[in-house]
């Protein structure tokens, strides 16, 4: 199995700017957090779902369908229990309720898949070099560009770990959900102790070659817009507003809706 989570496509949202997919992303989350109903949520699922099939990001929520799946079943249901309204569908649960959890839902998987194609398609170093073009601190893009490469890191040493207990005999995949989770808890131990040992060498070696001693820094990358990414941007940017219209004249809400 990959641990990387990058995907090397030559695809379209590949060559994008990361300024661009970045502004695109926080475009998105924006779009979806206006409506409570789920029907105006579509233009910007599809959107996403479009971003997905193009890039080839489904194969990297592919690896992660069950959690996913368990999302989606407890969100149904906690948002049900959660509020409610004034048409009665079944038993305690509410035609209101009913979709305003649909919309919840669809609200966190969506979050979920948009962030995954951001990751998908763009590369560690250009992520955080287009944060800090954004005015991001070098200190701050640093460690967030350690956590993104520590991710594939402990996946991969979890894998090694496990596949050297399966040669032991440490059986793995029998049993029922539980019972496989249980057993893969005592293998969390040496994964973590390896990655502090991991992580107290690489504070080392950075001491040790003089990190932050200089408060301007140089980058090999070149960041450079295109006419591509100036259109995406003024279609996200379009797309935005005129969701931000419909919200402000009172589309997308869910009467007689209460939520605790």
């Amino acid at each position: 199995m990959d641990a990387e989570i990058y995907l090397d496509n030559n695809t379209f949202f590949h060559r994008l700017d990361p300024r661009t997919k970045i502004t695109v992303f926080l475009l998105t989350f924006v779009a979806l957090l206006l409506f409570e109903n789920p029907l105006w949520m579509l233009p910007v699922a599809f959107l996403i779902l479009l971003q997905m099939v193009v890039s080839g990001s489904t194969r990297n929520m592919g690896r992660i369908r069950y959690i996913l799946i368990v999302l989606t079943v407890s969100g149904l249901v906690l948002w049900n229990l959660f509020s409610k309204g004034v048409t009665p569908l079944f038993w305690i649960f509410t035609v209101e309720s009913f979709l305003f959890s649909i919309a919840r839902t669809m609200l966190m998987i969506l979050m979920i898949s948009a962030g995954m194609i951001l990751i998908s398609t763009t590369r560690n170093e250009e992520l955080v070099l287009g944060m800090i073009r954004m005015g991001m601190p070098y200190r701050v893009g640093f460690a967030i560009s350690t956590s993104l490469r520590l991710v594939p890191t402990i996946a991969s040493s979890t894998m090694t770990i496990s596949q050297a207990q399966r040669s032991r005999g440490l059986d793995l995949d029998s049993g029922g959900l539980l019972e496989r989770v249980k057993k893969f808890l005592p293998l969390l131990v040496p994964v973590f102790i390896s990655t502090i040992r991991s992580t107290n060498i690489f504070g080392m070696a950075l001491e040790s070659k003089g990190f932050g001693a200089r408060e301007k820094r140089t980058y090999y990358l070149k960041l450079e817009m295109r006419p591509a990414d100036y259109a995406v941007l003024i279609f996200a940017i379009l797309f935005v507003a005129a969701s931000i219209y419909f919200f402000a004249a009172g589309y997308g809400r869910l009467p007689g809706l209460t939520r605790f």
